[in-house]
């Protein structure tokens, strides 16, 4: 079956700039306090956290494909879906800020402003909703309403 959506939330190249300018003040105030080979140890290892923590956390994929819902880790079938409502930036906040459900899924990322609401249908599942965060709240959406109703 052909994957009908596929997204990649990669964090936005700012991060990576400021993390860089994070790790090169770090690297300014070791290289004038302790031996040289230290302070490139130290730098070196603060790169590699760096780099870890952002690919990590902008590693998230959605994809809809061969009838399930993925997100990040979680999955869910596409049977126990209802609808998926695309949100813009305003709605999407009030979703997960004073109109949110403790019990929902979310996948959430800040750097981006709308996401897509979908509805759980499974009874035996405790999260009522799945609100996740995305650059294309209409496709993602669509996706989702044409494998909830396969």
């Amino acid at each position: 079956m052909v994957t009908a959506y596929d997204e990649r939330l990669a964090v936005p190249l700012r991060w990576w700039v400021q993390g860089s300018m994070l790790v090169a003040s770090l690297w300014l105030a070791l290289v004038v306090a302790v031996p040289g080979l230290l302070a490139w140890a130290v730098t070196a290892v603060a790169v590699a956290l760096l780099t870890l923590l952002l690919r990590t956390y902008g590693g998230a994929r959605i994809v809809v494909d061969d009838g399930v819902l993925r997100v990040g880790r979680a999955r869910i079938e596409g049977h126990h879906l209802g609808r998926a409502v695309p949100l813009d930036a305003d709605q999407a906040r009030r979703t997960a800020g004073v109109e949110a459900d403790a019990r929902a899924f979310l996948l959430l990322r800040p750097y981006l402003s709308r996401a897509v609401k979908v509805e759980v249908t499974d009874p035996a599942d405790p999260a009522p909703y799945w609100l996740i965060s995305t650059r294309h709240p209409d496709q993602l959406a669509h996706a989702v309403d044409a494998l909830s109703r396969d």
